[in-house]
């Protein structure tokens, strides 16, 4: 079983982040960029992992890229997080492809995606979002 295969098959109930390098497996059940913002802040290495998650927007796109992650599965995947992944160079597979993703009140669009809309480098994308949230 490959590492985004194993990934995939532990994506299932109240979780939301799956990461997979051999042996060595992450599993949160928190939602959003928390998950990829505290791995970051933490200092775990990340490079070369496969990720399934549930739901995957370009601020989370990014995050996967700063990282190294190195394939991407997403139940639903936003059409910009599509493009940056295409423009990296990282290979993804969905489920549900968007046009945006939406907040969680369903009133407009999610607000770490607005962050992140006009903004085409991983690191400044990650800057922002790390303001936005003050970790």
């Amino acid at each position: 079983m490959t590492d985004i295969e194993k990934a995939k098959s532990l994506l299932k109930d109240d979780k939301t982040c799956v990461l997979v390098k051999g042996d060595k497996i992450l599993i949160s059940n928190e939602t959003g960029i928390k998950p990829m913002m505290k791995y970051i802040s933490e200092g775990i290495n990340l490079n070369g992992f496969s990720v399934a998650d549930k739901i995957v927007g370009k601020a989370v796109a990014m995050l996967f890229r700063k990282v190294g992650i190195k394939e991407v599965f997403a139940e639903v995947l936003s059409e910009s997080a599509l493009s940056f992944f295409n423009r990296e160079k990282i290979k993804v597979t969905y489920n549900t492809l968007t046009e945006k993703i939406i907040n969680r009140d369903k009133t407009g669009i999610c607000p770490m995606e607005e962050i992140v809309l006009n903004i085409d480098d991983f690191e400044k994308g990650y800057q922002a979002l790390k303001e936005k949230i003050r970790i």
